[in-house]
């Protein structure tokens, strides 16, 4: 049905091109309007009722309705509603979340420089890493690893590291000096009889081979995040990240945590970083950090970092490098608020709780027809949809039976996301258990109409 004409869908067919979308598909279908929240719930326009199981964009932590939030930003708003750090100036709300982050670092951090979404806080990283070794005299140590579905943002040098073809297609990226390594999906890349334990020792040798083909004296950061997120929620296996940064300490290789989705208590931890034992030299957050109400990131450097940024910028004479809106004062100011919310509520604790009983309740679809894998941690989580169980052979062409599943999810009043054919699962911390309920069922019925789907179009394979 075509939208009516200056509603709201058909005004934005007329006049918005959107982030992630087929823009022509858009013009026939239009868009889900979204008017209001609710706690893990959305409304549409006409009314509907939707659980938001992947928080937005696997941020928006403390669901869509706390007020703690909206009264912060308006008494910030009345006292100061903007002021920028350049220049030897600040606000009090920058300075205060700056000290508290650096507090609830997994390692010992020295300094917080902000900015305004993951992928700024990514790209801030790999303009400092250049700098950083043009400042000890390695012009020559410039590139960056990242890995084969790793998702690190969209600017230029973002989406270079970000290693998913439909980000770099046809945008002539990557950008030199930007290298990938294996995925270290276990499930999907393991050979026959490979251990876990085995399968990361190749990843981590693998990575080492990199290294050395290009020279480690090329070779500036590597980065990752604790758990990949877009590109199908992969779970790193068991001694992956112990291997992993042995390597890179061999080599004099810096360690990039991206915590944009795992930071503030995803996987059950303040990062994920703990709960993988990961100690990074630089780490980037953002969504969960205001609980996506206002855009706001950062980026934590350790003090051997930062002393040499700031020789450098001494014997330059000034950092060249900042944003107008870096540490927005009322942004900082709702981040703190966010901050003291989990810590008053106990989130964290919470998560590792609910987030075990969404993992026993997705786990009893392995069995299913469809499913090859069910994969997560905390509140995080994939399902993977194949062709064929036994051979693990994935439906082609890809993200078509995903893109089903998702369009009757939405049917049954729930939003997920499908990555090609996974479908992930990343609600707000707030959810309950009886929620996660509602939330599955819903999942069921939308899988088992999928199913009948791909038997009446010959899709499922059961040989």
């Amino acid at each position: 049905m075509s939208p009516k004409p200056n509603s709201i869908a058909s005004r934005d067919i007329a006049y918005c091109l959107h982030p992630y979308t087929n823009a022509r598909a858009h013009e026939k279908k239009g868009p889900l309007v979204i008017t209001h929240g609710k706690g893990i719930e959305v409304f549409d326009d006409q009314g509907k009722s939707y659980i938001e199981g992947m928080a937005g964009l696997w941020s928006t932590s403390l669901g869509f309705s706390e007020e703690r939030l909206v009264e912060a930003a308006a008494k910030q708003m009345r006292a100061l509603p903007f002021y920028h750090g350049f220049t030897h100036k600040t606000a009090i709300p920058a300075v205060e979340l700056s000290e508290k982050l650096i507090a609830m670092a997994p390692v010992p951090m020295s300094k917080v420089i902000f900015a305004n979404s993951g992928s700024e806080a990514n790209d801030t990283i790999v303009k400092l890493v250049w700098y950083y070794n043009n400042a000890l005299g390695r012009p020559e140590k410039k590139k960056i690893i990242s890995r084969v579905k790793g998702y690190h943002g969209v600017t230029v040098a973002t989406a270079s590291m970000t290693g998913l073809p439909v980000n770099q297609t046809d945008f002539d990226l990557p950008i030199n000096n930007i290298l990938h390594t294996s995925c270290p999906h276990y499930w999907r890349f393991g050979k026959e009889g490979e251990s876990e334990e085995a399968f990361a020792s190749r990843m981590a040798c693998e990575l080492e081979e990199m290294i050395l083909s290009e020279g480690p004296e090329t070779i500036a950061a590597f980065i990752g995040e604790p758990v990949m997120g877009a590109g199908g929620v992969i779970i790193p296996p068991a001694t992956y990240w112990e291997k992993i940064q042995t390597v890179l300490r061999k080599h004099d290789i810096l360690l990039i945590a991206d915590e944009v989705i795992c930071g503030f208590g995803r996987t059950g931890n303040s990062f994920g970083s703990q709960t993988f034992g990961i100690e990074p030299d630089i780490m980037s957050m953002a969504k969960a950090l205001s609980s996506s109400y206002l855009p706001i990131s950062a980026v934590m450097l350790n003090d051997k970092f930062y002393q040499v940024i700031a020789d450098n910028s001494d014997k330059i004479g000034v950092l060249g490098h900042g944003f107008t809106y870096s540490g927005h004062p009322v942004c900082a100011a709702v981040a703190l608020e966010t901050l003291k919310i989990y810590e008053e509520r106990n989130l964290f604790a919470q998560v590792a709780e609910t987030g075990a009983h969404l993992q026993n309740r997705l786990a009893a679809f392995k069995d299913h027809p469809l499913v090859g894998e069910v994969r997560g941690i905390g509140l995080i989580a994939g399902v993977e949809l194949v062709q064929n169980k036994r051979t693990k052979e994935s439906f082609s062409p890809a993200g078509k039976v995903g893109t089903y599943l998702n369009e009757r999810a939405v049917e049954e009043g729930l939003i997920i996301r499908n990555m090609g054919d996974t479908i992930a699962f990343c609600p707000p911390l707030i959810i309950t258990d009886d929620q996660i309920d509602q939330m599955i069922g819903r999942f069921a019925k939308a899988l088992e109409k999928t199913l009948d789907w791909t038997r009446r179009e010959g899709l499922l394979s059961v040989a």
